[in-house]
């Protein structure tokens, strides 16, 4: 049996930066509620994917930008390491494999109907 962590987001894009050999996106996953009197309240939650492959980092930093759709999938990696006060600190990072711009993908439609 194959076992596995795994996240999608469907979500708008923060920032896009390249951080080592990496390129980190953050991604706001909109979670809005509508409050007592009943208007819509937004509630963001924002997450930071991070993209390993380099030719998903090319594609990503010459197609993306703030405000974007976009869809992410991938895999999740829980880490631990000792502070300099000696306490475990906990983080995950959570691993690109699929990430498509949905954005881009409506302009091009949009561009070959009216062509």
């Amino acid at each position: 049996m194959r076992t596995f962590a795994e996240f999608q987001i469907l979500g708008r894009v923060g920032k896009v930066k390249e951080v080592g050999k990496t390129v980190r996106i953050t991604i706001a996953a909109e979670y809005g509620r509508k409050d007592d009197r009943g208007d819509f309240q937004a509630n963001p939650y924002w997450n930071e994917i991070t993209i390993f492959n380099p030719n998903v980092m090319k594609w990503a930093l010459e197609n993306v930008a703030p405000g974007d759709l976009v869809n992410a999938r991938g895999t999740l990696r829980q880490s631990q390491w000792e502070n300099q006060d000696g306490g475990t600190e906990y983080g995950v990072t959570m691993a690109a494999e699929d990430f498509d711009n949905l954005t881009l993908a409506v302009k091009k439609s949009m561009e070959r109907a009216a062509a």
